[in-house]
């Protein structure tokens, strides 16, 4: 059972991981303090507008800590020029505030756990990744970059966790539009469909997370699955179990065209093999070991 002293502040709270955390949190009894982006209607709550703002850093006295998931989704496409300028600043000012408030006060602060993405990586064909690992070239990999940064700016009183994280097995994740192909019988193959794929079950994101507040990791924390997989191994495990074929490619020609070049190397046809070594190495265990086990966990099985 972790431990459920301390308060943990979160901001986020309405996305898919920020919401399953805080069920969590107070499913064991730990006290979560909310920044919403309107006006607060909650005792919980805390209204905030990072854009414009400061945030107090009285909102994050006494906690234990306060976890930054903000950001325009990655999964929507195209990524327009206007859209990539969402989801940069989406991310950079609100942990800029965060980090601020967090360093205001000094030897009482509360530990940062701030949001980031493997796509911090490069794709990288056959070579295993960990958090010592280079940063990329891509668009992606600038923005998390300057998120880390943004994070970082908290100070050297605090302790700064990075999370950076796999696209999340769920319905309402990564798996959304495979689930429309593969429920019309039109999924297949996406591009050469043999590159390494990151994953983690919503589960494990949420109690990786989790293990992170409660430990003493601070710095880049890879929050992937344990066993490598490739876009094939999860499409292919989608279609087992919603019963349906797997037959129709998608050329990257035809991606690249549809969602524009950054988005479809960033998401679709990278090959990166991500460990989670510090998460393993600090004692962590996976409930959802293999991609076979998220899709299972996260889709009913055909009737």
């Amino acid at each position: 059972m972790p431990d459920a002293a301390g308060r943990v502040v979160v901001a986020g709270s309405s996305g898919l991981i920020g919401g399953a955390l805080v069920a969590a949190l107070r499913a064991d009894g730990v006290e979560v303090t909310r920044l919403v982006r309107r006006a607060a209607t909650a005792p919980d709550e805390v209204s905030w507008d990072p854009q414009r703002e400061r945030l107090d850093p009285a909102v994050l006295e006494g906690a234990r800590a306060v976890v930054g998931l903000n950001g325009a989704s990655i999964g929507r496409f195209p990524w327009t020029r206007r859209y990539k300028h969402d989801l940069v600043w989406s991310r950079i000012a609100p942990t800029q505030a965060i980090a601020a408030a967090v360093r205001a006060l000094g030897d009482d602060a509360p530990a940062l756990v701030s949001g980031s993405a493997v796509g911090y990586y490069p794709s990288a064909p056959g070579v295993r990744l960990t958090e010592d690992s280079p940063r990329g070239d891509t668009f992606l990999a600038d923005l998390c970059g300057e998120w880390e940064t943004a994070a970082r700016s908290a100070g050297p009183a605090a302790r700064v966790a990075l999370l950076r994280t796999a696209p999340v097995v769920h319905a309402e994740g990564v798996l959304a539009p495979l689930l429309t192909l593969t429920r019309f019988g039109v999924s297949g193959p996406i591009g050469r469909g043999t590159q390494v794929w990151q994953w983690i079950s919503l589960t494990d994101e949420v109690r990786a997370i989790r293990h992170v507040i409660d430990s003493d990791l601070d710095g880049p924390v890879n929050l992937t699955g344990p066993t490598r997989a490739t876009a094939n191994d999860l499409g292919f495990a989608l279609a087992v179990r919603m019963n349906r074929p797997y037959l129709v490619r998608a050329p990257e020609w035809g991606m690249r065209a549809v969602l524009g070049t950054d988005a479809t190397e960033a998401l679709l046809t990278c090959d990166m093999d991500v460990a989670p070594a510090a998460l393993e190495a600090s004692g962590f265990t996976f409930t959802h070991a293999t991609v076979e086990d998220a899709v299972a966990a996260a889709v009913p099985a055909a009737a």
